[in-house]
């Protein structure tokens, strides 16, 4: 069992909605882990849809309770920046990437191009 990982919101997702395509993949995944980090943006992005429906606190103690950890490590705009150019990718997804490498963790996700970017070892 892997101790560490850094999660994007797909996983978190999957995890969450019994009807999402990657829910059992989401729950291989999380079961696999002691612990995960997840960025506060990424947290944020999660949430909300339960938030429309005032369930977010619940949500959070949700996955606090399966081994959840916020990030508090700050990500540097212009390393963010340049990630994004190096990369292609939306900027959620580089800060799931930047946050994996500021914590010096592999990345999960059910999103290609982030995976790609995480295996080829794009740094900021």
């Amino acid at each position: 069992m892997a101790e560490l990982i850094a999660v994007d919101a797909s996983v978190l997702i999957g995890w969450l909605d019994d009807r999402d395509a990657h829910h059992v993949e989401a729950i291989d995944v999380l079961s696999s882990v002691e612990r995960f980090v997840v960025h506060p943006l990424t947290l944020a992005d999660v949430l909300v849809h339960p938030a429309r429906s005032g369930r977010e606190s619940d949500v959070v103690a949700r996955l606090e309770a399966i081994g959840m950890m916020v990030s508090s490590r700050p990500l540097d705009p212009l390393a963010l920046a340049r990630l994004r150019v190096a990369t292609g990718l939306k900027m959620p997804d580089c800060v799931v990437l930047a946050c994996a490498q500021a914590h010096g963790l592999d990345v999960a996700t059910f999103d290609d191009a982030l995976r790609l970017a995480a295996e080829a070892g794009e740094t900021v």
